[in-house]
């Protein structure tokens, strides 16, 4: 007798797993599980398909879909491009509108490039940042912006790299992500490489005045007249 009801306590764990493993087969069958949601009628790329008229499975976007990140209304704003005569694009040679260039977009410029540009390209611009001379030994080094090549370059190629990347150079469109941000690194690349190439000539008729003011008072007076303009790099 002790065998058998010992037999029977075993038993019991079993049998209890038995009746919910049955319970919950049974629920499923009463609510109506399917597996339509995992296997659900689809077609393969360059399927034909009965559907459609042409029977092509692959069909084109809806006329007027945009995808994300190609909301390009003004297109020269946002790439740096135009259209040219012959059809093709080619670089903007000024900033284009509606960007007006003052002192604060200038100096908005300045606080970008000294954050994002500085490390390779140098607080001058000329490609020897902190990075380039620790080591950074590349077959093209960091652009020089007072090169011939670069000083010719049509503005829109700037913002070009910025945005895509060059050589090297990964894009920075994830980290400076509004284009007037950009087009302000564009202007004070611009300032940089006016500062560093400018002759007498390219200076004003009025700071030129007080300049030479300035040079013919004896040696040893103290200059009086007032900083103007924006401040030195």
């Amino acid at each position: 007798m002790r065998a058998e009801h010992k037999v029977q306590q075993n038993t019991r764990p079993l049998r209890a797993l038995l009746l919910m493993s049955g319970a919950t087969l049974s629920l499923f069958a009463v609510t109506g599980c399917h597996i339509d949601m995992w296997r659900q009628p689809r077609v393969r790329g360059q399927q034909e398909s009965e559907f459609f008229a042409d029977h092509s499975a692959m069909r084109l976007p809806v006329h007027g879909t945009i995808a994300q990140g190609q909301d390009k209304q003004n297109e020269p704003l946002e790439t740096g491009f135009e259209d040219a005569p012959n059809g093709k694009k080619r670089y903007v040679k000024t900033i284009p509108a509606p960007i007006v260039v003052t002192p604060e977009f200038i100096k908005r410029g300045r606080e970008r490039y000294n954050i994002f540009c500085t490390p390779c390209h140098g607080k001058l611009g000329d490609g020897k940042g902190m990075i380039a001379q620790r080591g950074f030994s590349l077959r093209r080094p960091p652009g020089n912006y007072h090169s011939d090549r670069l000083r010719k370059m049509p503005i829109g190629h700037f913002y070009d790299v910025i945005t895509n990347g060059y050589g090297a150079m990964y894009s920075y469109a994830a980290r400076i992500q509004d284009p007037k941000d950009r087009w302000a690194i564009v202007a004070y690349v611009r300032v940089l490489q006016k500062s560093q190439n400018m002759t007498a000539n390219d200076v004003p008729a009025e700071e030129k005045s007080k300049m030479e003011t300035e040079s013919a008072k004896p040696s040893g007076e103290p200059n009086t007249t007032a900083p103007t303009g924006s401040e030195g790099h």
